[in-house]
């Protein structure tokens, strides 16, 4: 587990993206680091939307990868899972439910448009009203 001050001076890699850390969040009995990023809907479209991407991870499994300087995600606490490779695609591409890093991740609506990744196991704690705490 990382302290608050490798969370606020590093970025986390999910979904070969960059997020940034914005906030710790409490969902039921567990304590969530909170990263987010904006991007844009579609690159082909005229006027494409700007979308807001929130990963939450329970803190405990953030580790600062040294070798990379990259925030990590380790189910363990201790050892991150497999990274994917490839390049990165359109959050309206991804899939509503994927495997990153050793963990199994669902993909739910924000209320204000975007999307938030949390951990499928944790999938029941998050709640409409949880998801609206996001940012």
């Amino acid at each position: 587990m990382v302290d608050e001050a490798d969370l606020e001076t590093n970025v986390l890699e999910f979904v070969l993206k960059s997020f940034q850390f914005d906030r710790t969040e409490t969902v039921g009995d567990t304590e969530f680091a909170v990263f987010h990023r904006t991007e844009t809907e579609s690159e082909s479209k005229f006027r494409p939307k700007l979308v807001k991407l929130v990963v939450a991870v329970p803190k405990e499994w953030v580790v600062h990868d040294l070798a990379s300087d990259l925030l990590l995600i380790a189910s363990d606490g201790v050892h991150p899972g497999h990274r994917g490779t490839g390049s990165a695609v359109e959050a309206a591409a991804e899939k509503t439910e994927f495997s990153e890093q050793g963990v199994d991740w669902v993909r739910l609506p924000r209320p204000a448009g975007g999307w938030v990744y949390v951990p499928k196991a944790t999938r029941a704690d998050w709640t409409a009203a949880a998801v609206g705490l996001l940012p």
